[in-house]
């Protein structure tokens, strides 16, 4: 049997506390992959469970058909697994009421984006969906294909415009630095080539804000399910499995209404720019340097790297030392708990996270998590070892056996060749744009 409406669930699941039969679609949202499903769209079932109406999510998938495939059948359905060493507690979400696979019914996704109920459209689409040049500068000619976000959010926007139905809010949940800032010139860029008479509209009736978003979620895997489906009863294809650990900090700057998000856990506030640059330096570079420093190690996922008696003081340097001090904390925000918590989290051996889930896209990711805090220190003159053997740990990656997902597989493989990999990777005119000037820190 597979997980539906009327699966009877044993009392240990926790369900939804809202009738969805009644609910309209209010969310939009691109690249409904794993993540998504365990930390935003859980916040909107908290927030519609508190009372909020009418947000449901549409899901888009801009590629393939698979989570369509997976949720479609149960009705938007599937269980969150939170896992810690002590226990496993399970959940039904009820927020995503369909998918819609892109390549398939590309209308219907520009119909979901017009549509009067909807608000918002979020996006978890991972740094390489955005589409930009090393210079951040969009890639217009791939921005025109039709795996392209920005071609069905003008599309609808168009359409939203000439049926007099106001603006919506674009919400980037991916790690990028200003990531709301990025997205909406992104879309500005897009529309300045494609749809130049919508420009003044979108910059009077849309917003972008920025956000941070933290949840660590490893990919799912057949065990998972397994192990779902002894609990239920039933087969749950869309399952997700996440720590008990989540934090979103939004931007509150909307362009209309939005759930209650604060009311179930999130921060609204007027500058996410602190809570991000710590996340992006802080968990997501250890997160990257622990992938391939790990790998080159042979381990094969995070709780086992980081209780290598050999890597752990790498990774408390890199976030203690290295990047912490770069950041300008909010008030109240207290660096040195942030990074005990975060080794506490990376060691929680009921997640199977995958080395070579957090290495894929390396050349989209060391930007922000490595360079900025690498040039910070090279302006004051300092050296970043921890930072510096990551580095050197990505290089010997790019030349090993280990496959790269990455969009720039090819120039990154042939660039980390040769004894100056360093200078063609990150020097003047290398494969990645940075202040951080390698051949001065030898």
């Amino acid at each position: 049997m597979r997980l539906g409406p009327d699966t009877p669930l044993p009392l240990s699941v926790r369900q939804p506390h809202y009738d969805r039969s009644v609910q309209a679609a209010g969310i939009v949202h691109i690249g409904i992959g794993a993540f998504h499903r365990a930390h935003q769209a859980v916040y909107t079932d908290d927030a519609m469970g508190a009372g909020d109406r009418d947000w449901g999510i549409i899901g888009v998938s801009l590629r393939s058909g698979d989570v369509a495939a997976q949720l479609n059948p149960q009705q938007g359905l599937y269980t969150v697994s939170t896992r810690s060493a002590a226990e496993t507690e399970l959940r039904l979400i009820g927020a995503v009421q369909k998918v819609l696979a892109a390549p398939e019914n590309p209308q219907a996704v520009i119909n979901a984006i017009a549509a009067p109920t909807t608000h918002i459209v979020s996006f978890t689409v991972t740094e390489k969906g955005y589409l930009r040049r090393p210079d951040g500068s969009l890639d217009l000619a791939a921005a025109t294909g039709r795996s392209s976000l920005y071609r069905f959010v003008a599309a609808g926007l168009a359409a939203r415009k000439a049926a007099g139905v106001g603006g919506l809010t674009l919400l980037s949940c991916d790690n990028l630095a200003a990531n709301g800032a990025v997205l909406g010139g992104l879309m500005r860029e897009y529309l300045a080539a494609a749809l130049p008479d919508l420009v003044d509209w979108f910059d009077r009736e849309c917003r972008s804000p920025a956000t941070m978003i933290d949840r660590i979620v490893p990919a799912t895997t057949d065990g998972d399910r397994t192990a779902v489906e002894a609990i239920l009863a039933a087969r749950d294809d869309g399952a997700v499995v996440t720590e008990g650990f989540s934090q979103w900090v939004i931007e509150d700057d909307f362009a209309g209404p939005r759930p209650r998000w604060e009311a179930v856990g999130a921060e609204l506030v007027a500058d996410v720019a602190p809570y991000e640059t710590a996340k992006l330096r802080m968990l997501n570079g250890a997160h990257s340097a622990l992938a391939y420093i790990g790998l080159e190690r042979g381990h094969e996922f995070v709780h086992r790297v980081i209780a290598d008696p050999v890597v752990r003081p790498v990774i408390e340097t890199l976030m203690r030392d290295e990047a912490a001090p770069t950041i300008t904390a909010a008030p109240g925000q207290d660096l040195s708990a942030y990074a005990d918590a975060l080794l506490a989290r990376f060691g929680n051996p009921a997640l199977h996270h995958r080395l070579l889930q957090i290495a894929m896209d390396g050349s989209q990711k060391i930007p922000q998590r490595w360079l900025e805090t690498l040039a910070w220190h090279q302006a004051r003159g300092q050296h970043c070892p921890s930072l510096e053997a990551a580095v050197a740990a990505w290089i010997a990656f790019l030349r090993s056996d280990h496959p790269i997902d990455d969009p720039l597989a090819d120039q990154l493989r042939e660039a980390a060749a040769g004894p100056d990999a360093i200078e063609k990777l990150f020097g003047v005119g290398g494969l990645i744009a940075s202040e951080w000037r390698p051949e001065l820190a030898t």
